[in-house]
C-alpha cells in the first residue's frame, strides 16, 4: 500500500520551533535535581546499574557534561532533540496510518503542545528518553504491519535494548503488545523470527543491570514501592493517574486527540489492520493503574493516539460538538499556555513550590550555593577534625549536588543515605563525625549522640525553592560503627 507523501515542510517547522522554545529557556535555573543525580552517578559513581535505574542515563550525563563541562545548556541538547524527533516520528505514524498532510501537521502540533513532553524536553530524566524510545518502537511496528518487513521488527528490538538501560518500563509495552496482538491481530507478529533476535538483543544487553541488581538484592523493585507511595502522596495515586495523563497530553488538543484516538483504533474500519495498538493502550493504562504508577508513564503512546484521531479527522471529520478543537485557532492559542504551564519562563520569584513546572524550576534552583554553604561549613572545621568528617546529603538531590559542585569548592567526596546514593558507599571506618546537610535534629539523633546546626543556606529570593533554608548540621558520637550505622541510615 503507498503511503501519502511526507508533509516536511511544516512537521519540520514544527521540530523547529520546539527546538527554539526549548533551546531559549535550557539555562534556566540550572541543573534539575535528577539531572544532578545522574551526572554526579557518571562523573563519580558509574555502575551497570543503580537502585532506582540502570546505566544510560548516567552515561549519557557524563558523555554530555565530558564534551561541554560544566554547560547547563549543552547538557539539555539532547532532550531537545529528542523531543523534536519525537513530533518527526509522530507525523510520520499519521503517515503510516494513511494520513496525508492535515493529519501529519495535526499529530506534529498535538506532539509538540503536549504538557508532558514539552515539559519534559527541558530535562535530560529517564520521562525524556523512554516516551521517545515508545515512540520509536510504535512506528517501526506501524511500519511492519504496512510493509512486512521484517528487519523492522529487529531494529524494534534493539531501540527496545537502548530503552530498557534507561527504564524497564518498555517490557510493558510489548507484553501488552503482545496480548493485543493474540486478541486482535496479527498473530504472526509474534512468531517473526527477526523479532525474536530482537528480544535477544534486549535481553544481552540487560545482563549487566540484571547482574548488579541481583548482587545488591534487587533494589530496583523496592523503588517501586517508593514510586507507589510518591505517587499516592504527591500526584494523588491511581483515582487521579488518567486525569493527569490526559492533562499530560495537552489541554483541549491533546486530551481530545488521545481520547480520540484510542476509539478510532479500536472503532474505525480504516484503521483496522492497527487495531492491536488500541488495545495496546488500554493494556497498558489497566496495569499501570493496578500498579500505582506516575501518569507519565504513558506518554509515549501519545504519538500513535494523537496520529490514529488525526488521520481520522481527515478522512471523516470530528464530531460536532467537538469541532472546533482540531482548527488553527485552537492550537494557536495552546502555544503560549503550554509554554507558560509546560517551562520555566516566570522569574524565581514567582515560584509557589506547587504544580509540575515550580517542581521542575524550583528542584533547579540554589545547588552551587548549597554546596558553598557546606564547604564554607567544612572550612571552619579545626584541620584536625576535617580528615574525620564525612560530607552527607540528606537526599539524593543534595548528596549529587555536593559531589558535583563541592569538589572544586573544598568539600571531599560526598556521601547519602536515600535511594541509589545509598549504593554509591559508606563514609570511611575512621570517620568519628559527620557534616550533614538537610534532614533534621529528631531523625540525626536516632544515630548519633551529638547534634547541632551550624548554618542554613540563604538564597538571594524570596521564594519558595528545594534549597531555601537548609540546615546544615555538624553530628558526633555515632551510635554505632559505621557498617552497621550506614544500614540503619538507609532510606528507600
Amino acid at each position: 500500500m503507498e503511503v501519502p507523501a511526507f508533509a516536511r515542510l511544516p512537521v519540520l517547522a514544527i521540530a523547529a520551533a520546539v527546538a527554539v522554545v526549548l533551546l531559549a529557556v535550557s539555562g534556566r535555573f540550572g541543573y534539575f535535581g535528577d539531572e544532578l543525580y545522574f551526572l554526579a552517578t557518571g562523573r563519580y559513581h558509574w555502575a551497570w546499574g543503580y537502585a532506582d535505574n540502570p546505566w544510560l542515563l548516567p552515561g549519557l550525563a557524563w558523555l554530555l557534561d565530558s564534551a561541554f563541562p560544566g554547560s547547563v545548556v549543552a547538557f539539555r541538547i539532547l532532550p531537545m532533540l529528542l523531543t523534536c524527533g519525537g513530533v518527526v516520528l509522530a507525523a510520520l505514524i499519521a503517515r503510516e496510518f494513511g494520513g496525508a498532510r492535515k493529519a501529519q501537521v495535526l499529530t506534529a502540533g498535538a506532539y509538540a503542545l503536549s504538557l508532558h513532553l514539552l515539559g519534559s524536553g527541558h530535562v535530560l530524566a529517564t520521562s525524556t528518553v523512554d516516551p521517545f524510545c515508545w515512540v520509536v518502537v510504535s512506528w517501526l511496528v506501524v511500519r511492519w504491519l504496512r510493509t512486512g518487513s521484517d528487519r523492522l521488527l529487529f531494529i524494534a528490538g534493539v531501540v527496545s535494548a537502548v530503552a530498557m538501560q534507561g527504564k524497564w518500563l518498555i517490557v510493558f509495552f510489548w507484553l501488552a503488545l503482545a496480548a493485543s496482538a493474540m486478541i486482535a491481530g496479527p498473530r504472526r507478529l509474534l512468531s517473526r523470527p527477526a523479532l525474536a533476535a530482537g528480544g535477544a538483543v534486549t535481553v544481552l544487553a540487560t545482563v549487566p543491570t540484571l547482574l548488579w541488581q541481583a548482587d545488591n538484592g534487587w533494589p530496583y523493585f523496592l523503588m517501586r514501592e517508593v514510586a507507589a507511595e510518591q505517587n499516592w502522596r504527591l500526584l494523588g495515586g491511581p483515582p487521579a493517574m488518567i486525569p493527569l495523563a490526559l492533562l499530560g497530553s495537552g489541554l483541549i488538543v491533546g486530551a481530545f486527540l488521545a481520547c480520540h484516538g484510542v476509539y478510532a483504533l479500536l472503532r474505525t474500519p480504516h484503521l483496522r489492520p492497527y487495531r492491536l495498538f488500541g488495545l495496546t493502550a488500554v493494556l497498558v493504562t489497566a496495569t499501570f493503574l493496578v500498579l500505582a504508577s506516575r501518569y507519565y508513564y504513558v506518554a509515549g503512546l501519545y504519538a500513535v493516539l494523537f496520529a490514529a484521531s488525526a488521520v481520522t479527522i481527515e478522512r471523516r471529520g470530528p464530531a460536532r460538538w467537538w469541532r472546533w478543537v482540531p482548527t488553527w485557532p485552537v492550537y494557536a492559542l495552546s502555544v503560549p499556555l503550554m509554554i507558560y504551564l509546560a517551562l520555566p519562563v516566570r522569574p524565581a520569584t514567582a515560584f509557589t513550590g506547587a504544580g509540575l513546572v515550580d517542581f521542575v524550576s524550583s528542584g533547579s534552583y540554589g545547588w552551587p550555593q548549597l554546596a558553598g554553604t557546606a564547604a564554607t561549613a567544612y572550612r571552619g572545621l579545626p584541620p584536625a577534625d576535617r580528615a574525620r568528617t564525612a560530607v552527607l546529603g540528606d537526599s539524593y538531590w543534595q548528596a549529587s549536588a555536593l559531589d558535583v559542585y563541592g569538589r572544586e569548592r573544598g568539600l571531599p567526596r560526598a556521601y547519602g543515605p536515600e535511594r541509589g546514593y545509598w549504593y554509591t558507599g559508606r563514609p570511611p571506618d575512621e570517620t568519628t563525625q559527620v557534616l550533614y546537610v538537610g534532614g533534621d535534629a529528631a531523625w540525626l539523633r536516632q544515630f548519633f549522640g551529638e547534634v547541632r546546626q551550624v548554618s542554613s543556606v540563604r538564597l538571594d529570593i524570596d521564594a519558595q525553592v528545594a534549597n531555601q533554608n537548609v540546615p546544615i548540621w555538624l553530628c558526633g558520637d555515632p551510635f554505632a560503627p559505621w557498617p552497621h550505622l550506614w544500614d540503619r541510615m538507609r532510606r528507600p
